[in-house]
């Protein structure tokens, strides 16, 4: 007797489970005496009869299907097995785990923007986070129809409804056209609430949303390095000022920093021997009518002493 039992009874379970996909139905089977139901980490097991939910189980291990199942469910509580005939039921395995996407717009976002009549085409990339929320709700939408359901067909869903919701959270709020990074969290948060609420209609929650950057055109890019540019070169003198500051406390710089400190160097030390030489033409020109000739001399500069000659080069200093 225990031979022919061992013949008909059968293993229930997600063996093969993959995390990017959020359900996989076990069918087209019939469950027989001594079978074994098997629940893994990160899965619950929910028993469907006539595609109705007659138990949800959630605990992990290995069960036996008629002694420890089968008093659980909701109208097959006196279903006995037979010896030559089984229960016809299916067995919906869901992925418990939060799982991460990622999503990228795959056109651009056409955005309203002032003086430009078909709008700033902008770009996103980033993540969002989902799992299976309503049993009953995604069993009525799409478990009664399908065999499985991958993170793919959720993230081709959102995918759908993200232009939408971009133009919403970036134009009704007023957000900087050129600066929507800095308001990234707060667009973020809004797609979210709008894309749970919509993937709540098929069971499917939408725990978190991220955006981490956002893409303008070229012309634009180009236009913003401008800016950029102008802003330094009306500032220059500044900048100036902190390069040569930070070559002196380096002792040496590279880059920029170094040029820029040489420059300025060059140009103190130019300066300064302009104002010695003028300094030295006001000194060594010696005065009309003065027979005591020039206190330095004109070619080198080392003082005369009041001699009618430079002891040092030589050149003739007074008649």
């Amino acid at each position: 007797m225990g031979i022919f039992n061992g013949q008909f009874a059968n293993v229930v379970e997600w063996q093969e489970h993959r995390d990017d996909v959020l359900f996989w139905k076990w069918t087209n089977k019939e469950i027989k005496k001594g079978s074994k139901l098997i629940i893994r980490p990160g899965q619950d097991a929910i028993f469907l009869y006539n595609g109705k939910i007659e138990g949800v189980f959630t605990d992990e291990g290995s069960f036996d299907i008629e002694s420890e199942i089968i008093p659980f469910l909701s109208t097959l509580k006196g279903f006995k097995f037979g010896f030559n005939s089984g229960m016809r039921a299916e067995v919906l395995f869901i992925n418990t785990k939060e799982i991460l996407v990622k999503w990228g717009t795959k056109n651009a976002v056409n955005i309203p923007a002032q003086g430009l009549p078909g709008g700033m085409p902008i770009r996103a990339f980033g993540t969002f986070n989902c799992k299976v929320a309503d049993y009953a709700t995604l069993i009525e939408k799409i478990a009664g129809i399908k065999m499985q359901y991958t993170v793919d067909e959720v993230q081709e869903r959102v995918l759908s409804m993200l232009d939408q919701l971009l133009m919403k959270w970036i134009a009704s709020e007023g957000k900087d056209m050129f600066n929507l990074q800095a308001n990234a969290h707060a667009i973020a948060k809004g797609i979210e609430t709008d894309l749970d609420m919509e993937m709540c209609k098929l069971g499917i929650g939408i725990t978190g949303m991220t955006i981490q950057s956002f893409s303008y055109p070229e012309e634009v890019k180009k236009m913003q390095e401008k800016a950029a540019s102008q802003s330094m070169i009306g500032d220059m003198n500044r900048y100036q000022q902190m390069a040569v500051a930070d070559g002196m406390k380096a002792g040496r710089g590279s880059g920029v920093a170094a040029d820029m400190a040489g420059i300025q160097m060059g140009m103190m030390m130019g300066q300064q021997m302009m104002n010695q030489m003028q300094n030295a033409s006001g000194s060594y020109a010696a005065p009309s009518g003065n027979t005591d000739g020039p206190k330095f001399c004109p070619n080198c500069g080392t003082p005369t002493g009041g001699s009618r000659f430079c002891g040092n080069c030589g050149a003739k200093l007074k008649e």
